[in-house]
């Protein structure tokens, strides 16, 4: 690995996952955002789909759609999914200071990675962030909403909610700060099977009632560290959209599910309503 590569994270899935024609990629996500509906309250914390966007990305959009009204209060974003190439035991940050995208680097914030160094859970490993699809289908729409950000991207392997909840802890922040959890809902399942598993996920979601399991969600270890730190910030969630890829780009015989969830510290105006792309 030379020197240049171990600065900045190259895009591993710009052309698969999503437009790597900047101009293409800035109006695609123009496109989603326009079709989304908005919502009132200000998230501290948001649960998103990371398919490719052709499959989840209108659901994606609704989550950031609500962030314009107050994107210029966030500073920093926290971003965690789940290692879906390489096994971590523990929670990975990068060796890289900048995430690249087709639409610019993101710097990796370091006050934040320092915050974290006497975690015994937190390692750094650049191959568990090298071809991860997780964390980078979220950037271009981060950069999109926000502009100017940091971003604490986390790769979360084999550890348990409570480890997640400490971490988030050492990082919560204020307004300033943006906790962004990438993950799918169930894989592969029939299409009405989906919606039934994905619908009793989404309502043990918005309970707070941890934990879920892996087949719930690929990004379940993630989300229920947020769930405890929910219960502990006295977050209120609201679900903003839960489709799958059969309501989108995919057939109905294996469907994947996607949810957006947002997680706000009061109560609000909420309005209620695998390498194929589709995970």
């Amino acid at each position: 690995m030379n020197t240049s590569s171990m600065v900045v994270r190259s895009p591993a899935v710009a052309g698969l996952f999503y437009p790597a024609d900047a101009q293409q990629l800035a109006e695609t996500i123009d496109q989603l955002l326009a079709g989304a509906e908005k919502y009132a309250y200000q998230p501290k914390a948001l649960i998103v789909p990371h398919a490719g966007y052709v499959y989840s990305g209108t659901v994606a959009a609704v989550a950031y759609a609500g962030l314009r009204a107050t994107a210029h209060t966030i500073e920093r974003v926290v971003l965690l999914g789940p290692a879906h190439r390489v096994a971590i035991a523990g929670m990975a940050l990068p060796i890289a200071k900048f995430f690249e995208t087709p639409l610019g680097r993101v710097s990796v914030d370091q006050e934040l990675v320092a915050a974290l160094a006497h975690l015994p859970q937190v390692l750094v490993s650049a191959d568990a962030h090298l071809e991860e699809h997780a964390l980078e289908v979220q950037l271009p729409f981060l950069q999109k909403i926000l502009g100017d950000f940091t971003v604490l991207p986390l790769v979360v392997g084999d550890v348990s909610a409570a480890a997640v909840t400490q971490m988030l802890e050492q990082v919560w922040g204020g307004a300033e700060t943006l906790i962004v959890i990438s993950s799918d809902l169930s894989h592969y399942l029939p299409y009405a099977t989906a919606q039934q598993t994905d619908q009793a996920t989404v309502q043990q979601i918005l309970q707070l009632c941890q934990p879920l399991a892996y087949e719930q969600a690929c990004g379940s270890v993630p989300i229920n560290g947020l769930l405890l730190a929910a219960q502990k910030y006295q977050l209120t969630p609201h679900l903003l959209d839960l489709r799958n890829s059969g309501d989108t780009a995919g057939s109905h015989d294996q469907v994947v599910g996607y949810a957006a969830i947002a997680f706000n510290e009061k109560t609000g105006g909420a309005h209620e309503h695998e390498f194929n792309g589709t995970m």
